[in-house]
């Protein structure tokens, strides 16, 4: 089984992948039988979906990006979970989250390849209200559409998602509530996992 976390900041080894990297880590030392993988899309070029229908006849995009490497991971037979991470930009998700997610429309397209999925979703925000819950609730619409059963960070918060906050006075390693919520959130994404995996 195998949890795959996605990675939408511009920019390496930021906050956003800070906080991926910790909600894997909640997966990896609760729950040792799931594998967990990451794709770091500041290092892959994903454009926009161009809704050019090529899809619709397979799992091949028109364009000649980076995209089509990234297939095989999504359609991966073990896939059982999937979390996004984002950076808040202008109160939503990344460019490169929106991106992804729109090309992702082939897997709907292609008989719903994650239905029955479990998806969570991580929000990192310059400031401590900085649109994180609007950015999360963005990235869970797509996840519905694609027929994903959408987890938040569970009990006892049981908030929308992970939410952080990378202009902590002291640094995003400080956001200790927030830290707890993607933690949180990765066990939540591996319990329902293995729920409906078992």
């Amino acid at each position: 089984m195998k949890i795959l976390g996605i990675c939408c900041s511009p920019r390496e080894g930021m906050a956003t992948r800070y906080a991926l990297d910790k909600c894997l880590a909640a997966v990896k030392n609760g729950y040792p039988e799931i594998h967990t993988e990451v794709i770091d899309l500041s290092s892959v070029k994903v454009g926009g979906c161009l809704v050019c229908g090529q899809c619709m006849e397979g799992l091949e995009c028109s364009q000649k990006d980076d995209f089509n490497g990234l297939i095989h991971h999504l359609t991966d037979a073990r896939l059982a979970g999937l979390i996004v991470s984002t950076p808040v930009y202008f109160g939503s998700m990344s460019s490169q989250c929106k991106a992804f997610l729109d090309r992702c429309v082939m897997f709907r397209r292609n008989g719903f390849l994650l239905r029955d999925k479990v998806g969570g979703v991580i929000a990192v925000g310059g400031f401590k209200n900085g649109g994180q819950e609007i950015a999360i609730q963005s990235v869970q619409a797509a996840m519905l559409v694609q027929d994903m059963i959408i987890v938040g960070d569970g009990q006892p918060g049981a908030h929308f998602g992970g939410a952080l906050w990378s202009g902590h006075p002291e640094g995003v390693e400080e956001d200790i509530q927030g830290l707890e919520t993607v933690r949180n959130l990765g066990r939540r994404v591996a319990e329902v996992a293995l729920k409906l995996n078992g």
